[in-house]
Formats: structure tokens, C-alpha cells, sequence
């Protein structure tokens, strides 16, 4: 398969990863990405009964200001992904650098995420946690499969936010920013 349209004869890099014709090794691959730090979120939405479901995420990131556009990914195997493949709406809600054991409960397993964490419902159901930094409601506007992954683009139709300290990850560990 080619690189599509717009770079015809170029390899499609989703098909060369996936077919083992790579040459990177997968894990020291992810060791490298670890280098760079991110921030941390606990991306949510509400099922089609209205049950909250949410996930710690750290591939968010900013597409463009006008129009306000977002994005993020899940792995195609997520228990998730029906969820947020479904789902009208998503929040992205920033952590702040005292919500590391929230960070750790989100990216365990479990039916229970949500017992004890207090929330409100946002747009389309997607729950908005309490005590993070910000928080994005976002319309989820398209789907992309990007190799092992499917990439979610919202237009963010909300917002908040503060001027607390946010909880960073890098390296395969928690931490905060320290500022010369």
C-alpha cells in the first residue's frame, strides 16, 4: 500500500509498523518517546445509557485555534473504544500536580473508576472532574486510524481553567515542572 493521495508511491507508515518491516525496536522506541514530557489528562464521555467512562490520557495536544480543535488517541483494542467511538462529545480534563493517584486509578483497569471522584455532567454526558487545572468539552468531530491507534478530533465547545500547577509525565514517572 502507498503513502495515499498526496504522497503516492511513498510507504504507508501504519501498513510498515504493522507488517514487522520496520527496523525500530518497539520498545526502545517507546523509551525514546518517554523523553518528552507531557501533561496529563483523564480524557471522558458518557455511554449511550448516560454511564460515565473516562481514561488517563497523555497524546493530547492542540490542533488549531480558529476553529479551537483538539485531539487525541486510543488504542484500536481499548475495552474502551466503543464508548468514544459512540460518543457525541468528550472532555479532556487536565490534571493538576497534586492528582497523581486520580492519573494511576484512570489507566487501571476497573469498573469503579468513578467511585469517590467527584463530577458534573458536560456536554453530551462527558463527565468534568473536579480539582484539575482545565478541562476541554469537545464535539467529536472525525476519526482517523493512525497505525495501532485511532486519533479523535473534537472542536472544543467549552472550556475552564486555572492557574494551578499541572501534573507532567515523562520517562514512565509523574512529576512537576520546576522553573528556573
Amino acid at each position: 500500500m502507498t503513502g495515499g493521495p498526496d504522497f503516492p508511491g511513498a510507504p504507508d507508515p501504519a501498513n510498515e509498523l504493522a507488517s514487522d518491516q520496520s527496523s525500530l525496536d518497539p520498545r526502545d522506541f517507546r523509551n525514546a518517546l518517554g523523553t518528552y514530557a507531557t501533561g496529563v489528562t483523564i480524557i471522558t464521555a458518557a455511554d449511550q445509557a448516560g454511564l460515565p467512562y473516562g481514561l488517563t490520557c497523555n497524546s493530547f495536544t492542540s490542533v488549531s485555534l480558529n476553529p479551537p480543535l483538539v485531539l487525541w488517541s486510543l488504542v484500536v483494542y481499548s475495552r474502551n473504544m466503543s464508548v468514544f467511538q459512540n460518543a457525541s462529545h468528550f472532555a479532556v480534563n487536565v490534571l493538576g500536580a497534586s492528582q497523581q493517584e486520580l492519573a494511576v486509578k484512570f489507566a487501571t483497569p476497573s469498573s469503579r473508576k468513578f467511585e469517590g471522584v467527584a463530577w458534573t455532567p458536560g456536554l453530551g454526558g462527558a463527565p468534568l472532574l473536579s480539582g484539575g487545572v482545565a478541562n476541554f468539552q469537545c464535539r467529536t468531530v472525525d476519526r482517523y486510524y493512525g497505525g495501532d491507534h485511532v486519533i479523535f478530533l473534537g472542536a472544543v465547545e467549552a472550556y475552564s481553567y486555572n492557574r494551578d500547577e499541572s501534573l507532567l509525565f515523562a520517562r514512565g514517572k509523574y512529576g512537576r515542572f520546576v522553573g528556573e
